[in-house]
């Protein structure tokens, strides 16, 4: 049985690759792993002139639902509530929108389904 730092690895080497899957697709990579109070940013990224805050969500299989189902209102709640923080504590003033990264398999078998603008907040 998988313990909680095997998961935190597992979640790491996914959001590197949701990371690099985004920047051949030509997005950059400002921040990953973002504290901020309620909640955390997976990936910061930029879109041109938009910041776009990646939350990943990864399932081995659907077994337990979709990835997508996973993003609940209390979740994109916490999440904006983050990249608010993340914009004040960095002083940023900027177009912004969030995507999701649903990452379904195992490596090197992995299938994404990337949603822009999955939902609003500002």
């Amino acid at each position: 049985m998988a313990g909680p730092a095997d998961a935190r690895a597992r979640g790491a080497r996914i959001e590197r690759f949701a990371a690099d899957w985004l920047a051949a697709r030509g997005l950059a990579l400002e921040a990953a792993n973002q504290h901020a109070k309620g909640g955390e940013l997976d990936l910061v990224m930029r879109d041109g002139a938009t910041l776009v805050f990646v939350e990943v969500r990864h399932r081995t299989d659907a077994r337990h639902g979709h990835p997508l189902e996973t993003i609940t209102p209390a979740k994109r709640r916490r999440l904006i509530q983050a990249a608010r923080f993340y914009l004040q504590r960095n002083g940023l003033s900027c177009a912004c929108r969030f995507d999701v990264l649903a990452v379904t398999g195992t490596p090197p078998d992995l299938a994404v389904e990337w949603i822009p603008g999955a939902f609003e907040a500002f």
